[in-house]
């Protein structure tokens, strides 16, 4: 019974069908056959028992005789020379990268940023400065000489400060304005010369023209404390003053009060200060102690105002106040504040929303004055108090010939020899 019957031979089937298959070649991995019903057999017909002979077979391309003797030819997903899944790669590629063509477009936006963020910066923070001073009001004054001239004053102007701010920095609540330190500072290609003018030198007030009234007053003869001055008339009486008693020609103006000065020193984390000795003023609220430390807003504030408690009063005080401003110009000047938006922007908003300057400053003005006090602290300048002959009636009385020999020398930007006191 292990005869297949004579309408199911092998013949019909192709040769190669079922197990008995003689190819080599493996049945999955033929082409798959469509079915052709043709028509009926006729009883009696090339058929077992009344059983229909079997159907042909055609391939995929239409042509009979049974099954191809072929392997699978890979078409099983339509794609021609096995381009789907699983293909050869004889399909279309993906363009490899144009790497040079990303290079260049990646510089041109990060270009393009750094303008757009430059341009947009310099505009927001030159239209923060306060300028204020109109130096054209300033009458008869000296020729210009070589380099630039600023006239830096620290006032203890409480404008915007609270209640609980005038006594947390111990700056007391009396009105108006009072110059508390007063610096010119000298740029040019000599090094930068940063010179401390005392509040209690003894200068001549000499004729002007009020800022606001716009009334002549003449000179006569009037001597006073240079920071009567100011508090008299202001920025640009104090600038007329310092003109006609030294024969120098200020430039530019540029004042801070107290609240902007701690403001400042806070946005840049504080600053470091070696402090040459103890420190205990009840008057400024200085309670520091000798060494290396850093100081925040209030620390520094009470630090550059301490006169009470040095053996120099003003005169040591000015040199406090000249390391310290070369100290905060160094760190404003780092790359860790200027490279960081976190710690830039807050800075420069503290500095340009307290300081007052005259009509003509810009932002690259400032940031000469900037760097020059940072060179100074670097060595590559020079730092002194205006030279100082003896004092008369508690003011300060300047060596004329040696200021006349300093003046000479910043009018012709020439190295500075002279020594301070």
């Amino acid at each position: 019974m292990t005869d297949w019957p004579e309408a199911r031979s092998d013949d019909n089937r192709g040769g190669r069908y079922g197990r008995g298959s003689a190819s080599a070649q493996p049945e999955g991995a033929r082409v798959m056959r469509q079915v052709r019903r043709g028509p009926a057999v006729p009883p009696g017909q090339g058929g077992y028992g009344g059983v229909p002979q079997q159907p042909s077979y055609v391939d995929g391309h239409g042509s009979g005789g049974g099954y191809d003797s072929g392997y699978n030819t890979g078409q099983v997903y339509g794609a021609p020379g096995g381009g789907g899944p699983g293909g050869n790669g004889h399909g279309p590629q993906r363009p490899a990268p144009d790497w040079r063509r990303r290079v260049k477009w990646t510089a041109i936006t990060v270009a393009t940023v750094l303008v757009v963020t430059t341009v947009g910066t310099y505009f927001w923070a030159d239209s923060k400065l306060n300028r204020e001073v109109d130096l054209s009001k300033v009458i008869e004054r000296p020729e210009k000489g070589e380099g630039t001239n600023y006239l830096i004053v620290g006032s203890d102007s409480r404008e915007g400060m609270s209640d609980e701010d005038k006594k947390k920095l111990h700056t007391g609540s009396a009105e108006g304005k009072r110059t508390d330190s007063m610096m010119i500072l000298h740029t040019g290609d000599n090094g930068s010369t940063l010179i401390s003018l005392p509040r209690d030198s003894n200068v001549e007030i000499p004729s002007f023209v009020g800022s606001d009234s716009g009334k002549s007053y003449p000179g006569t003869g009037r001597q006073v404390k240079l920071n009567a001055a100011y508090a008299e008339d202001g920025p640009e009486l104090l600038v007329r003053t310092v003109e006609f008693n030294t024969g120098l020609h200020i430039d530019h103006y540029v004042e801070i009060g107290f609240g902007g000065f701690a403001g400042i020193v806070d946005a840049v984390g504080g600053v470091e200060m070696d402090i040459p000795q103890d420190i205990k003023d009840t008057k400024s609220g200085a309670d520091l102690k000798k060494g290396k430390q850093t100081l925040n807003g209030e620390e520094a504030l009470a630090f550059v105002r301490t006169r009470y408690a040095l053996a120099g009063s003003d005169l040591d005080r000015t040199k406090n106040q000249q390391k310290f401003l070369s100290a905060l110009a160094n760190q404003v000047a780092t790359p860790g504040t200027v490279l960081n938006p976190f710690t830039f922007y807050p800075t420069m908003g503290a500095g340009l929303d307290s300081l007052i300057v005259d009509e003509d400053m810009g932002l690259f003005d400032l940031a000469d004055m900037f760097w020059s006090m940072k060179g100074v602290s670097g060595g590559e300048g020079t730092s002194m108090n205006m030279p100082i002959a003896g004092s008369a009636g508690g003011n300060l009385l300047w060596d004329k010939a040696k200021v006349k020999q300093l003046v000479n020398q910043l009018n012709n930007d020439e190295k500075v020899t002279v020594k301070g006191g």
